[in-house]
């Protein structure tokens, strides 16, 4: 049985064992990077430099809300506004692999830029469990090249350590519980953000559509759950997709991009099924995303489970 307190006690042990000296934190504002932010923050004391990348590919306020969880847990931190060099590594590029890679590659690129003025030379990650198994390598076929594992740069300056390596994400968040964090039952949101739900190439036009529909996703979704409606899924948000149809804005012709929801229900994300949201919610939602997002005029639902599909679409 997994005992959250005596895992926090061991992984403090090994985080002062591996990370001699002073090391960064990549923190993203999700409960695996807080957790190990708070895990790594009690081993190193003021040894720890909590790094948060603003890509330009966040949510909607997702900033501000990572730099208030960092204030509140006391924890030392910098926000680095890195979206034009983000924007600029992933112009033209569609294929999603390709993607991780380059967004992996910049964070670390990032990372010991940051870990030179303060001296570091360790990089303390959240990586758990689903992302080493997902991206294959050994007997393992990969499923996706999560950014902070087969997205690495095959040559780093800074030693890798991750306490949360051989956990799933309910143990993690049994392990937030147990700590008292406020993010604990946060949903979660991938390394690469809104990259991969935008698919085909990355624009700065369609990062701006796709954080608009996530965000009505994630609005209506809490507000309905919050009404006793429904219960809220393990995860939802919306994909932009490479599509255009035609439809009908008032009179007028308008060839439009399609924009798909999703929302499941899992423990751990290694498999999940799809959540049955009520229709006059997804109704809400499909008649939100048309009328605020001008340049969508089609709402779909994915009513796939994983396997076969994966959570995210890319």
């Amino acid at each position: 049985m997994f005992r959250p307190e005596a895992f926090v006690e061991e992984a403090v042990e090994q985080v002062r064992r591996e990370a001699k000296g002073k090391a960064i934190l990549a923190a993203s504002g999700g409960v695996d990077s807080t957790v190990a932010a708070v895990l790594a923050g009690r081993a190193l004391g003021e040894n720890l430099l909590a790094v948060y990348v603003d890509t330009g590919l966040m949510r909607k306020d997702e900033t501000a809300d990572v730099d208030r969880t960092l204030k509140e847990m006391g924890v030392q931190h910098r926000v680095v506004d890195a979206g034009a060099e983000f924007m600029a590594a992933l112009k033209g590029v569609e294929d999603p692999e390709r993607k991780r890679h380059i967004i992996g590659n910049k964070f670390v690129e990032i990372f010991e830029r940051e870990a030179k003025p303060f001296g570091a030379t360790v990089l303390v990650q959240g990586t758990i469990a689903p992302d080493w198994i997902e991206s294959g390598g050994a007997l393992r076929d990969r499923i996706k090249a999560h950014h902070n594992v087969a997205g690495l740069p095959e040559v780093m300056n800074l030693t890798l350590v991750e306490p949360l390596r051989d956990l799933y994400k309910d143990e993690v968040r049994k392990v937030a519980r147990a700590l008292g964090l406020r993010v604990s039952e946060r949903q979660p949101f991938p390394g690469p953000a809104l990259a991969v739900r935008c698919l085909g190439e990355v624009t700065e036009e369609k990062v701006d559509v796709v954080r608009g529909a996530c965000a009505i996703v994630e609005e209506e979704l809490e507000a309905a759950a919050g009404s006793g409606k429904m219960t809220l899924p393990w995860q939802y948000f919306a994909v932009l997709l490479p599509i255009r149809s035609v439809g009908v804005h008032g009179d007028v012709r308008a060839y439009g991009w399609t924009v798909a929801v999703r929302a499941v229900e899992s423990v751990d994300g290694m498999s999940a099924r799809y959540s049955k949201i009520p229709q006059d919610v997804l109704e809400r939602i499909s008649s939100r995303i048309t009328n605020e997002m001008p340049h969508v005029n089609r709402v779909v639902y994915d009513v796939t489970n994983k396997p076969p599909a994966t959570i995210e679409w890319e």
